[in-house]
């Protein structure tokens, strides 16, 4: 275990002499809001974001598109052009967000942890000396993807001594890593079902109304010419009601494009992660002799 004075000497690096700094230069912190661990995002903050860039984007409809078709397809058609841009703009700031804490998650990976010498063995005798060094890249280890899995796994290392759990260690670190980077779409997959959906609520209520208004007509005059001119009517309004699905599915497909590039990018650092840790960790591990012969 370490030491209290050791954990007191690290601790007292966070924010000093660290090379790298989560809770100074994560995003969210940085916004004096509760980070979220490794890509995971803070919902109340992006919430937050979402609203702000559906408020500007209303406020630069009605000051740079009067009169315009485009105005009237995300005002005129009841409430879902507003749910949908919401839950688009919302989704937006969660993609930056995610996006902002993968590119610095990354800097990790450029920072040597284990000694590079060319004689240095990692075993029971040394891992403590890279466990310290830990704290001296990072101010938290836990806060990094990289540093948390290489601080799981030596501490078991140094704990119980069997050089030969390291490796299943890292597999298993990489397989709630894999697991947890997905949760983390969870809520942006959510959306992503949501927006079309408002889009054919939007479609059905314009549908309703136009075939409601032409019942009525139908009711109330038996004139072709009166007929013809609610026709056009219902036609038009037929129209309207399908813009909304429209937009919908256009506002979908762009989230979808973005969030897979996210996930794919996110997938590459775990991936990344990984041959770090079987090149530079693994790749330096010295197993003992008895456990060679147990093996």
């Amino acid at each position: 275990m370490m030491s209290k004075s050791k954990q007191d000497k690290h601790h007292s690096h966070i924010g000093q002499d660290t090379g790298l700094s989560w809770y100074r230069s994560d995003i969210e912190q940085r916004l004096f809001f509760r980070g979220g661990r490794f890509t995971k995002v803070n919902g109340f903050l992006t919430l937050i974001i979402g609203v702000a860039l559906t408020v500007g984007w209303y406020a630069l409809l009605a000051v740079s598109f009067n009169p315009s078709d485009l105005r009237s397809m995300f005002t005129d058609r009841g409430f879902t052009p507003y749910l949908m841009t919401l839950l688009f703009a919302w989704s937006l700031a969660m993609l930056f967000i995610k996006w902002r804490k993968v590119r610095f998650q990354r800097r990790v990976l450029a920072m040597e942890i284990v000694p590079t010498e060319a004689d240095f063995v990692l075993s029971t005798a040394t891992v403590q000396r890279v466990l310290d060094q830990l704290y001296f890249i990072v101010d938290e280890p836990k806060n990094f993807v990289l540093t948390n899995r290489i601080q799981v796994a030596l501490s078991n290392l140094r704990n119980l001594g069997r050089v030969t759990d390291v490796d299943e260690i890292f597999r298993s670190q990489s397989d709630i890593d894999h697991s947890g980077m997905e949760t983390s779409f969870s809520l942006l997959r959510g959306f992503i079902w949501a927006i079309p959906v408002l889009g054919f609520v939007g479609t059905v209520m314009g549908l309703s109304i136009a075939i409601g208004g032409f019942g009525a007509v139908l009711n109330n005059t038996s004139d072709p010419e009166q007929l013809r001119g609610s026709l056009k009517e219902v036609t038009g309004g037929l129209s309207t009601a399908f813009e909304t699905t429209l937009v919908a599915l256009l506002l979908a497909l762009i989230l979808q494009l973005i969030v897979t590039f996210q996930h794919k990018s996110e997938e590459e650092f775990l991936d990344e992660c990984s041959d770090y840790c079987q090149s530079k960790v693994v790749g330096k591990l010295k197993i003992a002799p008895f456990e060679s012969e147990s093996d």
